[in-house]
């Protein structure tokens, strides 16, 4: 659980884009994650937050380490989409070297191809601990 209004940041490795597109409809005002503290940052080195999307190639691969470790000590990585979790349909492709969870720890896990943005945003209430399952009146 983080204790405060955590800043978020996205990194897309490729494939087609679509989860990056739905993460992007976070910060408009249909969705605005905003409500719940996230501020988006440019910069992974300021957020405590960050949200990967798409498969990993060798060149992703060696960036998405150097951004993590980059990161605050407290931080939280969140893989959106199938191709993030598994490979997706890029899976079997000769440039395709690695998933996510292999190279960084991954808190969280939101499937889909692309997920929607009201999944994305349940992940990020639960990561935040708003939905906490355990506190019954």
């Amino acid at each position: 659980m983080i204790n405060k209004s955590p800043w978020v940041s996205f990194f897309n490795s490729g494939g087609c884009n679509g989860c990056i597109i739905e993460c992007l409809t976070l910060i408009t005002p249909k969705y605005d994650i905003e409500r719940f503290g996230c501020v988006l940052k440019g910069s992974a080195r300021h957020a405590d937050i960050l949200i990967v999307t798409g498969p990993l190639t060798e060149q992703s691969r060696a960036r998405l380490k150097n951004i993590y470790e980059q990161m605050a000590p407290e931080k939280k990585v969140i893989a959106v989409g199938n191709c993030a979790i598994s490979g997706g349909i890029f899976r079997e492709c000769y440039n395709i070297k690695s998933t996510v969870s292999k190279e960084v720890p991954i808190e969280l896990y939101v499937p889909g191809c692309p997920p929607r943005p009201e999944a994305i945003i349940f992940g990020l209430k639960k990561l935040l601990g708003g939905m906490d399952d355990s506190k019954k009146s």
